[in-house]
């Protein structure tokens, strides 16, 4: 069954017009109660589940702002979950935060490649937790984009909303790494991103993979797009950017 772990907000920072809604989801109660806690704190609402099944329940009704997810959990794999979530239209666009004890880089980059927004290690700072949940919500939330359309070339149309891309009027399939790229290029159409700030745009400042990591990432995103694959273009030395 879910849990609801209640606490006084004693320090509420989030605008009142919105309280984001984080739903956490880890096996051990006293990490929920840390999290919840802080993140109440920060001026967020919070709801918590022990398993996977007790969270299906809950997205089948509701969608939260973002989730916080523990990859090892009685019932079910985390990264299973996080795809699942990146399955749904309703769903997908949901930022997901990794907790895991697990730290070797291969775990990180299969877990972001799963579809995950940032990833935190345990045991973790309860504060820092919080200002990376925070963080992304900034990055994610339905204001970190004014224009959720946008059209490249006549060709390339991607709906920031939707999560969804087009090349030529035909759906193009992206990992949410490689569609979160996309949408940092064509923030700035012209713009050159180096491969550091596009990083920073993917996890914030938590470096969690090499600079080349973007790359691999871009020349797949490239053989998807096929004909708009032109409009990523790489300036040498400095980063890609999008342009018709």
């Amino acid at each position: 069954m879910g849990m609801d772990v209640e606490h006084e907000d004693l320090m509420p920072r989030m605008p009142a017009t919105r309280v984001p809604l984080v739903a956490v989801v880890d096996d051990d109660p006293d990490i929920v109660e840390l999290v919840t806690l802080h993140l109440k704190k920060a001026g967020m609402k919070v709801r918590g589940f022990a398993d996977a099944e007790a969270f299906y329940r809950f997205i089948h009704q509701d969608t939260p702002d973002l989730v916080l997810l523990d990859l090892m959990l009685p019932d079910a794999d985390g990264m299973e979950i996080c795809k699942y979530l990146r399955r749904h239209e309703r769903l997908a666009p949901v930022p997901v935060i990794m907790l895991t004890a697990r730290a070797d880089e291969l775990d990180r980059v299969l877990g972001l490649e799963m579809g995950a927004d940032d990833y935190i290690t345990k045991p973790f700072s309860p504060k820092e937790l919080a200002a990376r949940v925070k963080a992304v919500l900034r990055r994610t939330g339905p204001h970190a984009l004014a224009t959720q359309h946008v059209e490249i070339g006549g060709a390339l149309a991607i709906d920031l909303g939707k999560h969804l891309v087009a090349v030529e009027g035909r759906a193009v399939e992206l990992t949410p790494v490689e569609f979160r790229i996309l949408e940092c290029l064509a923030s700035k159409t012209g713009w050159v991103f180096s491969r550091e700030k596009i990083l920073d745009f993917l996890w914030g400042h938590d470096k969690v993979v090499s600079d080349r990591t973007v790359d691999v990432h871009v020349r797949h995103l490239r053989e998807k797009l096929g004909r708009a694959a032109g409009l990523i273009k790489n300036v040498r030395g400095a980063g890609y950017k999008l342009e018709a």
